[in-house]
């Protein structure tokens, strides 16, 4: 019982910044993957776009092009941990539109993926990211700007 209690321990002391680099990497990957697929054949893209997605109220060009762009851009940002929180929303968003009007059947996978982007949310990028690097030159900038 006493190995038990050392191991809970343990791995309760694993800081927040190891587990968020899984996580960010992770949903960083699902999306980059999609924006890979995507341009290996732009004109199928479109057709899926038209055909089988059907996103209302956006052209199929406009919300193909809008998908990839979230797709490459928003994988960056998690990985190099900047504007986390923002990327994580915008894939959030993606997310919605995609479980409620392209793949509603595929809601144990985005279920996955949401649990992943929440924890991120609302804990943030962790310490390995320009998020923590930029947060803590913003608070020695500040406390100079207050000394002087």
């Amino acid at each position: 019982m006493n190995h038990l209690l050392r191991l809970r321990a343990w791995l309760e002391s694993v800081p927040y910044s190891v587990l968020a680099l899984p996580l960010r990497f992770s949903v960083a990957w699902i999306f980059w993957n999609s924006a890979q697929v995507k341009l290996i054949n732009w004109q199928r893209t479109i057709e899926l776009f038209t055909d089988e997605y059907r996103v209302p109220l956006l052209p199929p060009e406009w919300a193909a092009s809008m998908a990839l762009s979230i797709e490459i851009a928003c994988p960056i940002l998690l990985v190099l941990g900047l504007f986390t929180r923002a990327a994580v929303l915008v894939l959030l968003g993606m997310t919605a539109v995609i479980q409620t009007f392209v793949y509603p059947d595929a809601w144990p996978t985005h279920l996955q993926w949401t649990a992943m982007m929440l924890v991120l949310l609302c804990r943030g990028a962790g310490t390995f990211s320009l998020d923590h690097a930029f947060g803590h030159l913003i608070r020695i900038h500040r406390r100079k700007a207050a000394a002087v």
